[in-house]
């Protein structure tokens, strides 16, 4: 006489749905992360070993035509240091991106360096990475 049942758990696990999830989140994140931008001013950055990190810090960008750039918005050479002063004023943690692009006299981001050595604010230079 057979006691046994006839229903049989069987204790395999099947992977295939977990995997198929898994690689639809991976699709979905690089094809997300590609279209964050720092920042929408198209400037060809001079080639250094290292890299940028931008998070959330403002940005100062010159361009080739001598344009000064607070993050987006296009400020004044002469009004550059009373708006910098104007966003770290309730910013503990005073850090600034300058971006010149290739080929800015050198004499303009020095301008940018004096106002934030007499600020008291950190700049970080951005480069393209080689």
């Amino acid at each position: 006489m057979n006691i046994r049942g006839r229903n049989k758990v069987s204790p395999e696990f099947n992977m295939s749905s977990m995997t198929d999830i898994v690689f639809l989140l991976l699709i979905f994140f690089m094809l997300t992360s590609t279209m964050v931008t720092t920042n929408a001013l198209d400037l060809v950055l001079p080639k250094a070993k290292g890299k940028t990190d931008s998070n959330k810090n403002i940005s100062v960008s010159i361009n080739k035509d001598l344009e000064f750039f607070i993050d987006k918005d296009k400020v004044q050479e002469a009004d550059l240091e009373a708006k910098l002063l104007a966003l770290f004023s309730n910013k503990e943690d005073k850090a600034l991106i300058l971006r010149a692009e290739e080929g800015v006299p050198i004499e303009k981001a020095v301008n940018v360096l004096d106002i934030a050595n007499r600020n008291q604010i950190k700049v970080v230079l951005a480069v393209r990475p080689k």
